[in-house]
């Protein structure tokens, strides 16, 4: 089994940027091009609901990607699911090494990502990420971390909270359609795929040589994140350009998913991002995602189509997406491309 490098160091180690890491010219990230005259929009949910769906419909449209105030989520919660999270990545690298996997099936799982060069050979993206069901979690929680200690019972607070969050997001964005405000939790099934994920970027000695994630889009229909307060890496590709998602304080970071693009017909965005590095500061993240159960069928949605907006992809069950997505490992993933119908006109 392939060792990632990371596991040789625990956090406070000084890493050195190997050829593993070093991306080719065309994928490096060109820190200097970052747009300073666009932001994400913030939109406050104590607002009245009629101004919160109209400000969260022209962020799906526009970006596919918002941060949210005055969520609900108490502070302390969160604080806790980020600071274990941290303390997990910077355990020895032996107590780690046990969940580290290469099979996509694991339940529980340390990985890095990688794109593959022009010769095929693998490069790793400078981040340790840790994925795991977040609901439910009765079957797992005994393959969780036993160390740190208080991991377990925090992932099942923290979950609590985010269902909550989530089930009101998917309504607020299904208004946003002129839809009920159930129709989108419908669609992806009564059984969705839940999971939650754990990113860890150590100081990079050169982060113009490197990412931290490459560029992409979600798989899945929405993502809640937090961030890291004071490190800035998350960045968005607006109208040709990367914007950086600054972190703000108790705020959450919501983007959309692939499926979501298919089902609004193209209406609301999955938009590509990615993670960068910096020399200096570690950074953390919690992504929580929400995506269709296997079974689920997947397209466009009847309220959505007419004769103006003819629909845009085609129907298809998420295990025949989710086996694309794999096919395409190692590349820059074009997946939803692949389910578009001929009548599509791509702008």
């Amino acid at each position: 089994m392939e060792t990632p490098n990371f596991l040789l160091a625990n956090g406070s180690s000084s890493l050195s940027l190997t050829p593993k890491y070093i991306l080719p010219q065309d994928n490096r990230p060109n820190l200097s091009e970052i747009s300073t005259l666009a932001s994400i929009p913030i939109i406050d949910l104590m607002e009245s609901s009629a101004l919160v769906v109209d400000q969260i419909s022209k962020a799906c449209e526009e970006f596919g990607f918002l941060q949210i105030i005055n969520h609900g989520v108490p502070l302390e919660i969160c604080d806790r699911m980020m600071a274990v999270t941290a303390d997990f990545f910077e355990l020895p690298p032996e107590e780690k090494a046990p969940f580290f996997t290469t099979d996509h099936t694991k339940q529980v799982k340390l990985f890095n990502y990688y794109i593959k060069d022009g010769s095929q050979n693998k490069v790793c993206m400078w981040s340790e990420c840790f994925s795991h069901p977040w609901h439910p979690l009765d079957d797992i929680l005994h393959l969780l971390p036993q160390n740190p200690p208080q991991y377990r019972d925090v992932v099942v607070e923290y979950a609590k909270e985010i269902g909550v969050l989530m089930k009101r997001l998917l309504s607020l964005i299904s208004q946003g359609l002129g839809l009920e405000k159930d129709c989108l939790e419908k669609n992806l099934c009564e059984k969705p795929i839940l999971r939650a994920q754990g990113n860890y970027y150590p100081p990079c000695p050169d982060p113009e040589l490197t990412l931290g994630l490459n560029v992409h889009t979600d798989l899945n229909a929405l993502t809640i994140v937090r961030q890291s307060e004071g490190v800035t890496g998350l960045q968005v590709i607006k109208d040709g350009e990367w914007v950086a998602v600054e972190p703000i304080p108790n705020a959450f970071v919501i983007n959309l998913g692939d499926q979501i693009q298919v089902l609004s017909n193209g209406r609301y965005k999955s938009a590509h991002h990615r993670a960068v590095t910096n020399k200096t500061q570690k950074r953390v993240s919690v992504a929580m995602f929400y995506a269709p159960s296997r079974d689920a069928i997947i397209g466009p949605i009847q309220d959505l189509i007419d004769e103006q907006h003819p629909p845009l992809y085609r129907e298809y069950r998420y295990s025949e997406f989710l086996e694309e997505f794999y096919m395409q490992e190692g590349t820059r993933r074009m997946v939803k491309e692949i389910f578009e119908l001929k009548n599509y006109s791509k702008e």
